[in-house]
């Protein structure tokens, strides 16, 4: 039977390793339910573009403070891949918007209304605005008027399903970190075991530190953006909320996996263990409250789609009760 330390030191790195899997497929997929929401509505309106960018230029100093202090391995992969899904997304939004850095286009002018002239022969039998041409046909009678009208859209999604939609699509997605976890895992203990590690203290990189608050600095201006967006707007309209779950569930995981860490003292008989783990958290705090910091941001943000949803909801069953009445 292994000792209650083997076991202790097992839990925590299975936690840990568990944690960083699952994060890392949160961060693989989490752009996409938005980029297949901007494509299936052909426009970007609903995502603030300079979320976006400062989001990008945190991701730029993530990678830089990672690399100047020497994270775990799993720190830099992320970073250098949200670098790469914020490209993607912002230059999906530039295609659909424009280069612009405005989040509202500003409405073009009113068009001059002609001065006003007394009535003639001419302006009193003929309208200002000629109806257009595929509305000259239904005067024919070899055109049916019935046929002429669109088929009706798709009914939208329920509350109901999109939640079951949602919540399955994150089951699975913690299925598959957990299982890559679990593939890893075997593949390392079939390998041959790396060398032991000295056990030696953390090194506190000045510039990895500098990069790593600035990314935090960014990661927590980032939300403002797209809740001042949303707040203007009245409406989370074009924005996924699956968008933000993957972002929470991956934050979460990511501070998790950090957290779930055990100093190891091996060969150094004077090693103060919880000094070291308290150590090791410092040097990675400002990793810590970039993540855990836009988990509150992100809070308000889920807000704000129930609280919008639930004001639309009501406008379309107010202009349903009118349309019967009617």
């Amino acid at each position: 039977m292994a000792p209650p330390t083997d076991q202790l030191h097992l839990d925590v790195e299975a936690i840990s390793g568990i944690c960083g899997s699952i994060s890392i497929a949160c961060w693989v997929v989490v752009f996409s339910p938005q980029i297949v929401e901007n494509f299936r509505r052909g426009s970007a309106e609903g995502l603030s573009i300079q979320f976006i960018v400062v989001w990008l230029l945190g991701d730029v100093f993530n990678i830089l403070g990672a690399l100047f202090q020497g994270v775990l391995p799993t720190m830099l992969i992320l970073a250098i891949y949200y670098t790469i899904a914020d490209v993607v997304l912002l230059a999906q939004v530039f295609s659909y918007r424009g280069f612009t850095l405005r989040d509202i286009p500003t409405p073009p002018p009113a068009p001059k209304r002609k001065p006003h002239s007394p009535p003639t022969e001419r302006t009193v039998l003929l309208p200002d605005h000629p109806l257009p041409p595929s509305d000259w046909t239904h005067l024919s009678p070899a055109v049916p008027l019935v046929g002429a009208e669109a088929p009706p859209p798709p009914p939208p999604s329920t509350r109901l399903q999109s939640a079951v939609f949602n919540l399955l699509a994150v089951l699975m997605v913690c299925l598959a970190g957990v299982l890559g976890w679990w593939l890893s895992r075997s593949y390392s203990s079939a390998s041959p075991a790396p060398p032991a590690s000295d056990g030696g203290e953390v090194a506190m990189s000045f510039w990895g530190q500098i990069f790593g608050y600035l990314c935090a600095a960014l990661y927590l201006g980032s939300r403002l953006p797209q809740l001042l967006l949303n707040y203007r707007r009245k409406s989370t309209d074009g924005v996924s909320m699956l968008f933000f779950v993957f972002a929470c569930l991956g934050n979460a995981t990511y501070v998790l996996s950090i957290l779930a860490y055990e100093a190891d003292c091996a060969g150094d008989e004077g090693c103060d263990l919880a000094g070291a783990y308290w150590r090791y958290i410092l040097v990675n705090m400002s990793w810590i409250v970039g993540s855990a910091g836009t988990l509150v941001l992100d809070a308000a943000i889920f807000a704000q789609f129930f609280l919008y949803n639930d004001v639309e909801g009501g406008e379309d069953e107010d202009e349903e009760e009118s349309k019967q009445k009617g």
